[in-house]
């Protein structure tokens, strides 16, 4: 599955640096016999996937030099969403919650990690990646 940039400066999508997502985890797990050393990558498709089967429009954000994960739109509703594997760092929570400082708008704006406690900050939402799976 092929995505495009969208740049939130801008405003327009760019023709280049498109990003790739793989439609079934099983076929990465036979060709590289275990998906546990990419396991940011996988449950970043996972979270892609799931998007697009809630009929997400889906396109990956460049802010100046940063990128977010997702900028799902459906209709007239935008979410923003990063994800991680565990937010077990101040380095970590920075650079995933950091993102959205510059993101100006009202839209909801998303961490999933597979941390079990709620991590919210500046309004900005943490869910459990199986929860939002769930949800």
């Amino acid at each position: 599955m092929k995505l495009r940039r969208e740049d939130l400066q801008g405003k327009k999508i760019l023709s280049v640096n498109e990003k790739y997502y793989s439609v079934d985890h099983g076929l990465g797990e036979a060709i590289l016999g275990t998906n546990t050393i990419n396991i940011d990558q996988v449950l970043e498709n996972i979270v892609c996937m799931e998007l697009l089967r809630r009929g997400y429009t889906v396109t990956i954000g460049k802010n100046g030099e940063k990128e977010i994960d997702f900028i799902s739109s459906k209709n007239k509703d935008k979410l923003y969403i990063q994800v991680a594997y565990l937010l077990a760092g101040s380095e970590t929570i920075e650079q995933e919650f950091g993102i959205y400082d510059s993101v100006r708008d009202h839209y909801p704006k998303y961490v999933l990690s597979l941390d079990e406690f709620d991590m919210i900050r500046n309004g900005i939402k943490h869910l459990n990646i199986r929860d939002f799976l769930l949800s």
